[in-house]
Formats: structure tokens, sequence, C-alpha cells
């Protein structure tokens, strides 16, 4: 069982105390008993601890920084969202396929930013600006935020935040089963709350250090029976040995266990397995002993933006994989909204 993150170091921005989440992680994490230390800024954390880079990597994944978010300039998050709302950088979790070992570079250590306050200002600002057209704003393009909420609560703050706008709308997605706290969250419908599920196969070789999906389906239940708008994103889709009855018994499991109330306004994202030449680098060095099949050869490259491109399965393969799928959600749940990307 994947129990809720406990970081084994916290560093701490000294401009991070001037804020009342600070002053309430610090003495929430003193009493905890854990390691603090002092950084002049959450982007210069140096001497995490290791004998060599695939230590310090490990161990970085388990560090938490308390900082301060200075760049109040939201990225575009499309097309999830209008934007991506700063709340946290950063993941504890060591899936294998995962985009933020390339984005994260040499920074693989968890952030959280504590000047919430002002990100929701700016996000009022961003809403303002758009009106009167709804702006989507998403909470996970740099981290699994759920997996660090239970200590900081950002995100419940975020979601009663948007449950007071007219025109905000906030979505994220997690791998982990730890949302009790945010059931009670006053969200007034205005939050999405996204799972990303898989074949057995994928979660068992490439996520490890994510709850199961029996638990990631458990929390959705209870997420759904709180009243969110629900969502499941199923990436990456990998071709694998069986792969059509292992994505099959995953949305007969989902089927089975998720009550009428889930079903009425339920979302679908697909996204098939890519990487870059850069990721696949990264991936190797950090995950050695990955069976993560990237073959240059065996797929078709797609120009990706700043020339960087991708590589994708074949054009018959990507269409059995679609065909494939969207027939399973068709059957399961025909009154479902369904997105596949490339």
């Amino acid at each position: 069982m994947v129990k809720p993150f406990v970081p084994q170091l916290v560093y701490i921005e000294p401009r991070a105390l001037d804020y009342p989440l600070g002053v309430e992680l610090k003495e929430k994490f003193e009493k905890m008993g854990l390691e603090i230390r002092e950084t002049t800024s959450h982007n210069q954390v140096r001497n995490i601890p290791g004998k060599n880079d695939l230590q310090k990597y490990r161990n970085a994944k388990s560090t938490l920084v308390v900082g301060v978010r200075k760049t109040l300039d939201f990225d575009s998050s499309k097309p999830s969202a209008e934007y991506a709302i700063p709340l946290a950088t950063g993941c504890m979790g060591h899936c294998h396929y995962c985009y933020l070992q390339t984005t994260m570079g040499s920074k693989p250590y968890i952030r959280t930013y504590v000047n919430t306050d002002e990100i929701f200002q700016r996000a009022q600002e961003y809403m303002e600006e758009r009106a009167p057209q709804m702006t989507r704003f998403e909470a996970s393009c740099t981290s699994d935020i759920v997996g660090i909420d239970h200590l900081t609560h950002s995100l419940k703050r975020a979601i009663e935040f948007f449950g007071k706008t007219d025109m905000g709308r906030l979505r994220f997605v997690t791998k982990f089963h730890h949302v009790d706290h945010l059931l009670d969250a006053d969200h007034k419908g205005k939050t999405r709350f996204r799972f990303s599920i898989n074949a057995d196969y994928v979660i068992r070789n490439f996520e490890p250090g994510t709850s199961p999906l029996d638990k990631r389906i458990e929390a959705a239940v209870k997420v759904a029976k709180a009243g969110y708008p629900l969502g499941f994103i199923v990436a990456p889709i990998y071709i694998h040995e069986g792969w059509q009855e292992g994505y099959k018994e995953l949305f007969t499991k989902l089927d089975e266990l998720l009550p009428p109330e889930a079903r009425d306004d339920i979302t679908f994202e697909m996204i098939q397995h890519r990487f870059t030449k850069p990721a696949k680098r990264v991936i190797q060095k950090n995950y050695p002993k990955s069976k993560l099949e990237m073959n240059e050869d065996d797929r078709r490259y797609k120009w990706g933006r700043y020339g960087i491109g991708k590589y994708i399965y074949q054009k018959d393969e990507e269409a059995d994989l679609r065909d494939t799928l969207e027939s399973y959600i068709d059957d399961f749940f025909p009154n479902a909204k369904i997105e596949y990307f490339t």
C-alpha cells in the first residue's frame, strides 16, 4: 500500500516564512521531526544527499522545498485548459515515461508555493481578461498536486476559491488515492477531479511509487459521491503483449465499481505513448532497468514544439489503439466525452 507522502528532507526559503502557510508548514514539519534546511531559492537547492547521480535523484524525489512563486505569469495549458495554475512543481512518483523527467531536468525535487493568495489573485485577473468566456485552469501540469496536498491543503484552497468564481473552472489529475481531506471542500461543481488509470501491465511495470488501480478507482467513487465532476486519463496508451485484453479488463473493472452518480458527466482523455530523444536519455539514466519500449525504428516521427520532435506509434497501430479503446468506452460509458491526443 502506498502511504501518504512524507518528505525525508525539507528545505525552506526564508521568504516563505513571510506567509502564513510557510509558517504553518515549518511548524508542522518540526512537529513531525523532519530534517529542515534553509535554501536561498527554491530554484537553487543543493547538497541533496547521495553517493551518485541515481541516489541523488531518488533522494530528490523525497525532498520537499517550501518556497515563494515569484513568476505569477501562468503558462498555457492547451488543449487541457487555458492556463496552468502553479501551486506545486515536481512529483514523488517514479513513472518511467513521465515528461517531467526532462522538463524538471536537474531539479526533480518537489516544490510547493506558499503565496497562494497572490496566485489566486492572478487567476482572477486572467478570468476577468477573458470574460465573458469561461477560463479553465489545470493544477497538475508540473506535479501530482494531490500527492502532497494532505500536507499543504493548497489544492483544497484552490478548489474553494474557484467554487466562488463565476467564470473559472479548475481541473487536475492524480495517480494517488489520498483524497479524503478534499471530499468536504466547497467545490460547487466547478472542479473536475480526474484520475490517471491504465492497464495492469503499465501500472505494474512503469508506475512505481503510485497508488494501485483499485485504490484509484475507490478514490474516484468517493470523489463522485462528494459531487465532483469526474474524469479519467488513460495515459500513456501503451502497446504490450495482450494489450487489448488488458485495457478491456481496465474498463470492465471501472464499470463494475463506478456508481450511477459518477456517469452523468464523465470524461475520458487518452494519450498514446510517445517519447523524445532527450527524454529517452534521461529515462534510461534514471531507470536503467526499465522495460519501457523506446525504439525509434519502430515509431514514426512527429514534429513538436520548440523543435523537439517526438516518436509516436505508426498510423495503423494508432488507429487500432484508438478504435479499440473508444469501443470499450462506448460499450461501458455511452454518454462519456472522449478526447484522444497523440
